[in-house]
């Protein structure tokens, strides 16, 4: 049972107990009984206007999933177009450690030795110096 319809158990029970609304007691039951009542349908609209809520909330959810489907997509389409973007160019890779995304970049990074992540702003510096002492090493045993 909703309180409303509780609320309006009470009333109808006052009514037919016939308080006297002269007395003190009765005056005293009375206005309880219409507090009650002004609480119960304040109660009611808010749980309406609290589903109204939900539902436009529910609407802009699912909206604001297709406008991220659009901007964003899957992972593998947006790498297979950066690739594409590039037109021929050699295509590096790279995960950042701090916000985990992936970066693309193309061989001027690589000679530069450091990029900025475009996600997180963290600074990401190549060191090719151990892959050079390894290149040494192998014609060196030639």
């Amino acid at each position: 049972m909703e309180i409303t319809e509780k609320v309006a158990y009470l009333k109808g029970l006052a009514e037919g107990m016939e308080l006297d609304t002269s007395k003190k007691e009765g005056k005293l039951l009375a206005a309880m009984i219409d507090v009650l009542e002004d609480i119960a349908l304040e109660l009611e609209e808010l749980k309406e206007a609290q589903e109204e809520l939900g539902d436009g909330l529910d609407a802009v959810s699912d909206d604001l999933e297709d406008v991220e489907e659009l901007l964003y997509g899957e992972d593998d389409e947006e790498e297979d177009s950066i690739e594409e973007d590039l037109d021929g160019e050699d295509c590096f890779a790279t995960t950042c450690p701090s916000c985990e995304e992936t970066i693309y970049f193309d061989d001027t990074v690589l000679e530069e030795g450091e990029v900025i992540c475009p996600n997180c702003g963290e600074k990401l510096e190549f060191d090719f110096a151990s892959l050079d002492d390894g290149e040494e090493e192998e014609t060196d045993e030639e």
